[in-house]
């Protein structure tokens, strides 16, 4: 059988979002703390919004608008490493 990713980033399954709905978690960010969903590189740019509609699918409170939080751009470790470090 093949996994249904949601997030990519953290590996979590539509399974496992399901699962923790049902567990009670209904609600963005329960739902997040609990799977982990959207705490990957991508902060949930990927991801947020399926999860959003799966959660609200089953019931749940989706508020709106929902934004991601710093870093809005991923920043590579390369680019900080090449910085002045009396900025630092």
């Amino acid at each position: 059988m093949t996994k249904q990713l949601a997030c990519r980033c953290e590996d979590v399954t539509l399974a496992e979002l399901t699962h923790a709905i049902s567990l009670g978690h209904r609600d963005l960010e329960s739902l997040k703390r609990y799977t982990g969903f959207a705490t990957g590189w991508c902060q949930g740019r990927g991801c947020l919004t399926l999860c959003a509609q799966v959660l609200a699918s089953h019931g749940g409170t989706v508020s709106q608008p929902t934004t991601p939080r710093p870093p809005v751009c991923p920043t590579a470790l390369g680019d900080l490493a090449q910085l002045d470090p009396d900025l630092l």
